[in-house]
């Protein structure tokens, strides 16, 4: 969680002000890339995701683009949708870590779910194939559950 800490300081900066980062402008995206890169190598390590899997999450990014940024030699800004793919990955993360215990935290995402979110596949399977609607509906599940619903 002590990698994610930046992305979420930013976050919790952003909303201090009540109004989040302007995603759409490219200076904002800059400032906020090394922190939202940080993050997801780190993410992508404890939740043990494949190369293929997180592209898929983060959707614009090539495998190549992914290895340089797991090295460091990647200085680009990401664009709207993978810092909003990013965010909703971080507060799953986050929602989990608060919900449960780290082995199931870090396991959660890949474990079937009969929910009527998932219909028995892994919430992993359902935000992969379901693009940012389906990481938002998972986002919201998790915050629910955290409060008490």
């Amino acid at each position: 969680m002590e990698v994610l800490m930046p992305l979420l300081q930013e976050i919790r900066e952003a909303d201090a002000f009540s109004s989040p980062a302007n995603l759409a402008d490219i200076a904002s995206r800059k400032r906020l890339t090394p922190a939202a890169v940080a993050g997801v190598v780190r993410l992508a390590e404890i939740w043990r995701l494949t190369s293929t899997e997180i592209c898929s999450l983060m959707g614009d990014v090539s495998e190549r683009t992914w290895f340089r940024m797991k090295k460091g030699q990647w200085d680009g800004a990401l664009s709207q949708d993978t810092l909003t793919r990013i965010s909703a990955l971080i507060g799953i993360f986050k929602g989990l870590r608060l919900l449960f215990s780290e082995p199931l935290a870090d396991e959660w995402v890949r474990l079937p779910n009969k929910g009527p979110l998932y219909g028995g596949r892994r919430p992993l399977d359902v935000m992969v194939n379901g693009g940012i609607p389906k990481m938002l509906q998972v986002r919201r599940h998790i915050d629910a559950l955290r409060g008490g619903l």
